[in-house]
């Protein structure tokens, strides 16, 4: 039950940072006070400081970050922010993991950001598998040639320990790995 809790928490603090602030006051790299989003967090939800603090830490995919009692969300945003990401320039692969209707779109067309403003990359298999699983039960795995695209002028960033990003990929950069 408390984990379900949590995820019903996190999910409404990454809509209120990558998406809809609802009158938070957000500087443009994405922050906001972290008592005002706890305050706006309790408007919905009965959590402790603690709870929200608990949640940041057992995120498996670091979604946001507190610096100086400020937060922020890492990834996946909607609205203008200035995130700075360093270039990652030795990674040879990275994964994406979709359903079966959007790999084949993405292999004609390319991976594009669609409503985001980043394309989201994982650095395995198994970790791109899990995200494809939260839209279907028999995702896709394509895998990107990182080195190739590199050479087609393609930055890759890395946001987290299991989140790569990049703003386009063509489709001579991808190729169909597995459908798990």
């Amino acid at each position: 039950m408390k984990d379900r809790y949590k995820v019903k928490v996190s999910r409404y603090m990454s809509y209120l940072l990558r998406h809809n602030p609802e009158n938070l006051k957000m500087d443009v790299k994405g922050f906001v006070d972290f008592k005002e989003l706890l305050d706006k967090v309790r408007e919905h939800f009965r959590v402790s400081r603690e709870l929200v603090i608990e949640i940041l830490e057992e995120s498996d995919r670091k979604r946001f970050e507190l610096v100086d009692d400020k937060i922020r969300s890492l990834y996946g945003h909607t609205i203008p922010v200035e995130l700075e990401f360093e270039e990652e320039k030795l990674i040879k692969i990275l994964y994406h993991g979709t359903t079966p209707e959007a790999a084949s779109e993405i292999l004609g067309k390319g991976l594009k950001p669609m409503k985001r403003r980043w394309v989201h990359l994982s650095p395995s298999i198994e970790t791109a598998k899990l995200v494809g699983l939260r839209r279907t039960d028999k995702p896709v795995i394509l895998q990107i040639d990182v080195e190739k695209a590199r050479k087609d002028h393609v930055k890759f960033y890395k946001a987290t320990e299991n989140v790569y990003l990049c703003r386009h990929i063509e489709p001579e950069h991808i190729t169909r790995t597995l459908h798990v």
